[in-house]
């Protein structure tokens, strides 16, 4: 009972460990393509939309993760971006009717 408690323990870090991994991958990657579409990131960060179990072109299943963002090109006005990752490769970014993928 006592190795179920541990192990239940250790899986917890390693999924928080793991999140805030991908959560600042896709900050930066927020930043990076707002700044090259020379837009503002508004709020300079990203919130998780959406986790779940998928399959990664070789098959093999993991975490997929939607992240969402807000960017303005005047100031004046909010519009939402999106980046989906698999593990901690991100596989698209969407910046309103700009797709970016990489």
């Amino acid at each position: 009972m006592e190795w179920l408690v541990i192990a239940l323990a250790l899986a917890a870090a390693w999924f928080w460990l793991d999140s805030m991994k991908c959560h600042d991958i896709a900050v930066a990657t927020a930043k990076r393509e707002t700044t090259q579409a020379d837009v503002q990131l508004l709020d300079a960060t990203v919130a998780l939309d959406k986790l779940r179990l998928a399959r990664n072109d070789h098959g093999q299943l993991g975490l997929r993760r939607s992240y969402r963002f807000e960017f303005s090109e005047t100031g004046d006005n909010r519009r939402t971006g999106l980046i989906v990752m698999q593990g901690s490769a991100v596989i698209t970014v969407r910046l309103a009717q700009l797709w970016v993928v990489n």
